[in-house]
């Protein structure tokens, strides 16, 4: 046999490729588990989870996470898919139980505003005082450009608890399942769980009045908040998601 050398590290390598999905599960779901707290949610919660993606005929754990939150709406849907180029499937809407703000995206600290904007989870936290809490990158690239330079506030989680002061607050029992959920997508390769917020539900015409409404004789903001629909409607028409840029003036481009 010609360089055998070759041949068994050709093969080692491939048995560690395979390994990567396991490897990268252990070191991000048993970190989690390494917290006492988070442990026992696993325990208490995972199962019906996966009873219920069962029910919706869908593959638990999942492979990747959408979410999307309505401000005057005030709820959280959370929607999954099974693999890449895969198309979203809808799994669950959960209540957003505290507003805070009102229509229009965060600019400033101590406005007390839910952004409203496309962004991502950036922090799994075990140990919130509301209970467990999910970070978003807020200030995102736009709001960079847009908000206020020195002082455009930050921390903004979705979380447990029902107080708000900016954050999305969707109560334990929904933050527990959520939190389990983004673990899994996170230790199967999503690093960037997408969370879009919107200002109303563009579907709904209660929803589209109370925006125009508040809208009215405000161009900025009403250009603002039909750029955002653009993206609504791409998803609801395709059940995936449109790439999302963000030119020198910080307006978002959708392709």
């Amino acid at each position: 046999m010609k360089y055998p050398f070759i041949k068994r590290t050709v093969a080692l390598v491939l048995a560690l490729a395979a390994m990567l999905p396991a490897l990268a599960q252990n070191s991000v779901v048993q970190e989690q588990r390494s917290y006492g707290k988070i442990a026992e949610v696993f325990n208490r919660v995972e199962d019906s989870l996966e009873s219920q993606f069962s029910t919706k005929g869908i593959s638990w754990p999942p492979h990747s996470l959408y979410i999307r939150s309505f401000k005057y709406d005030r709820k959280l849907e959370v929607w999954v898919n099974g693999g890449f180029n895969e198309p979203y499937r809808f799994f669950k809407t959960y209540d957003v139980c505290m507003p805070s703000g009102v229509t229009g995206p965060k600019r400033m600290e101590g406005d007390l505003q839910v952004p409203e904007g496309f962004y991502y989870i950036n922090e799994l936290n075990p140990n919130s005082n509301y209970h467990l809490s999910l970070g978003l990158n807020y200030p995102n690239a736009s709001d960079r450009i847009l908000s206020d330079s020195l002082h455009p506030g930050g921390e903004i989680y979705i979380h447990g608890r029902c107080v708000s002061v900016g954050c999305i607050p969707i109560s334990d029992a929904p933050i527990e399942e959520l939190y389990i959920m983004t673990a899994y997508a996170r230790t199967n390769g999503q690093d960037f769980i997408p969370v879009h917020v919107f200002p109303v539900k563009y579907d709904v015409k209660k929803s589209m009045d109370y925006l125009e409404q508040t809208t009215e004789g405000n161009a900025t903001l009403k250009k603002f908040a039909f750029k955002l629909k653009e993206v609504f409607d791409f998803f609801e028409e395709k059940k995936q998601l449109p790439l999302i840029s963000v030119n020198r003036k910080g307006e978002y481009v959708i392709n």
